[in-house]
C-alpha cells in the first residue's frame, strides 16, 4: 500500500495573486517585496458538473433591465443611473470614513421603496448595527441583519430571503469552509468573491461588497479582486473635513469619471446638490496665490480653489509639495515658468493645494496652477471674479480642453464675470450667447501672465 501523498502548500502574492511552489522574497509578477504568504491549495473541482455550452451572439438575450434607483441622487450618479440587477459592486475607503453609514442609509432608502434588503456584517454585532441605525433615525423593518461570516451560509440565506440588495461588510472577513486558510487571506478573499459573483449573476441579486484598504489607499487583497467585480467605488475624504467624495474607478455599466459629494452630519451623510458653492464657501478674497478653476468630473462641473504658496527656501534643496494634484505635473509647470518667463523658482519652496480635499487629475488644472504660482510669487492677488482653465504644454503654449461649455455655464451660474481659457476653445464658443461672462483667450503662459498681472519687466 502506497503512502498518501503529502499535500503541498503554495505561496500566493497578497498584491496580485501570483502562485509559487516555493517562497520568494520578491514577486516575479508585480515586483512586490515580502508579499508571498503560505496558503493551502484550492481543492480540486468537483466531478459531475454540467458541460459548458455556447450560443451565437445574435441569439443571446439582450433585454434592457431596469436599474434599481436608490433615491440617493449622488449614489445613482456614480453608479450610472442606479443599481443594475445581478451586478457586483465593491466599495473601499479608509477606516472610519463612513462606509458602513453610507451602506445603512442606502439600505434604508431601498426599504422605504418596499424593497427587502439584507445586511451581512462580520465586523459588528446586530446590537451595534441597531445603535448606528438609531443614531441615523433608521427604523425600517424590511432591513434584515445577519452576523454571518461563512460564504456558504450567506449564499443560502440570500437564496431564502431573495433581497433586492445584499450588502456584505466586509469581504475580508468572509471565509469558505472548503478552504483551510484563515479569513482575509488571498485564497479566501478570491474564492469568496467568486462564489458571491456566481450568486449575483445566476439569481440577478445585486451585491455590495465593502473592502478594506491598504496604507497606500488601494483595496486590500489580490488585484484580481477588482477585475472580478463590475464596479469599484472609493469613498474618500479627510476626517478633518465635513464632506466625503464617492468616486468610481471602474464601472461596466456607466462612466468612470463620475463623483458623488456628501456632507457628514450628526444624523448621517447628506447629499450636496451644489458642491461648487461648498468648495468655494471659505475662499479668501484678494489674497495672493488663490485662483478658481472649473473642473469636470464625468458630467458634473465643479469649481474648486487652487492655492499656492511660493516662498524663498532656507534649505539646500527647495521643497515641492502638492495636495490634490499630481506632484510631477506641478514640477513640470514650474520648469515651464522658469524657462519661458524667466521666473526664478529653483530656490523657492512651492506648496500647492486644491482646497476641500478634492483630487483633480485632468490637465485642465494646469492653467490654474500656473496662475496660482505666479500670483504667490509676485504677491499679486487675482480678480476674485475670474476663473482660469486650460492645459499647458512644454513649449509654454496653452492647449484646448474638453467640455468648455459646461465649465462656462457653471462659472456664470456662480457669478464669475471673467473666464481665461485657451484661444482654440474660444473659437468654438463664439456662436454662443455669453453676455454674462467675459471670455478672455490666451495662447501662451506669457500672455496669461500679462493679462493677469500686466507687462513684467
Amino acid at each position: 500500500m502506497q503512502p498518501a501523498k503529502k499535500q503541498q502548500h503554495i505561496f500566493i502574492c497578497s498584491e496580485c495573486g501570483y502562485e509559487s511552489r516555493k517562497w520568494l522574497g520578491r514577486c516575479p509578477d508585480c515586483g512586490s517585496w515580502d508579499s508571498l504568504s503560505e496558503q493551502q491549495p484550492k481543492s480540486s473541482p468537483r466531478l459531475g458538473r454540467k458541460a459548458a455550452t455556447a450560443q451565437p451572439l445574435t441569439q443571446a438575450v439582450a433585454e434592457e433591465q431596469e436599474r434599481l434607483r436608490t433615491q440617493i441622487n449622488e449614489m445613482d450618479r456614480v453608479l450610472g443611473g442606479g443599481i443594475v440587477p445581478g451586478s457586483l459592486v465593491l466599495i473601499g475607503g479608509d477606516p472610519g470614513i463612513g462606509k458602513s453609514t453610507l451602506i445603512l442609509q442606502l439600505l434604508a432608502s431601498l426599504a422605504r421603496q418596499e424593497c427587502p434588503t439584507l445586511y451581512v456584517t462580520g465586523e459588528e454585532s446586530a446590537r451595534q448595527i441597531r445603535m448606528r441605525a438609531d443614531r441615523l433615525h433608521i427604523h425600517e423593518a424590511s432591513i434584515a441583519v445577519s452576523t454571518e461570516n461563512c460564504v456558504e451560509a450567506i449564499i443560502d440565506l440570500a437564496l431564502q430571503t431573495r433581497p433586492a440588495l445584499l450588502a456584505v461588510d466586509s469581504i475580508q472577513t468572509v471565509f469558505s469552509e472548503e478552504i483551510g486558510s484563515a479569513p482575509g487571506s488571498v485564497t479566501q478573499v478570491r474564492e469568496s468573491t467568486a462564489r458571491l459573483l456566481h450568486l449575483a449573476k445566476e439569481n440577478h441579486i445585486p451585491i455590495l461588497l465593502v473592502g478594506h484598504v491598504t496604507k497606500d489607499g488601494a483595496i486590500a487583497g489580490p488585484r484580481v479582486l477588482e477585475h472580478m467585480v463590475d464596479t469599484v467605488l472609493y469613498f474618500e475624504g479627510d476626517r478633518g473635513q465635513v464632506f466625503r467624495i464617492l468616486r468610481t474607478v471602474k464601472n461596466r455599466f456607466g462612466s468612470t469619471n463620475e463623483i458623488g459629494v456628501f456632507e457628514m452630519k450628526e444624523s448621517g451623510l447628506a447629499e450636496v446638490d451644489n458642491p461648487s458653492a461648498l468648495f468655494l464657501a471659505e475662499r479668501p478674497v484678494n489674497v495672493p496665490g488663490s485662483v478658481v478653476m472649473p473642473s469636470v468630473e464625468g458630467t458634473r462641473p465643479i469649481l474648486v480653489e487652487v492655492q499656492a504658496l511660493v516662498s524663498r527656501s532656507s534649505l539646500g534643496t527647495a521643497r515641492r509639495t502638492a495636495i490634490g494634484a499630481d506632484p510631477q505635473r506641478v514640477a513640470l509647470l514650474t520648469a515651464v515658468l522658469e524657462k519661458k518667463l524667466g521666473v526664478t523658482l529653483f530656490d523657492h519652496d512651492i506648496f500647492l493645494n486644491v482646497a476641500g480635499g478634492v483630487r483633480i487629475v485632468e490637465p485642465a488644472l494646469d492653467l490654474g496652477v500656473v496662475a496660482a504660482l505666479l500670483s504667490s510669487f509676485f504677491e499679486r492677488p487675482l480678480d476674485p471674479s475670474t476663473v482660469v482653465c486650460g492645459e499647458v504644454g512644454l513649449a509654454g503654449e496653452v492647449r484646448a480642453v474638453g467640455q468648455m461649455e459646461l465649465r462656462l455655464r457653471e462659472a456664470g451660474r456662480l457669478g464669475f464675470t471673467s473666464f481665461l481659457m485657451p484661444e482654440s476653445c474660444c473659437k468654438q464658443l463664439q456662436k454662443k450667447d455669453n453676455k454674462d461672462i467675459q471670455i478672455v483667450p490666451v495662447r501662451t503662459v506669457s500672455e496669461l501672465a500679462e493679462r493677469l498681472f500686466g507687462p513684467q519687466s
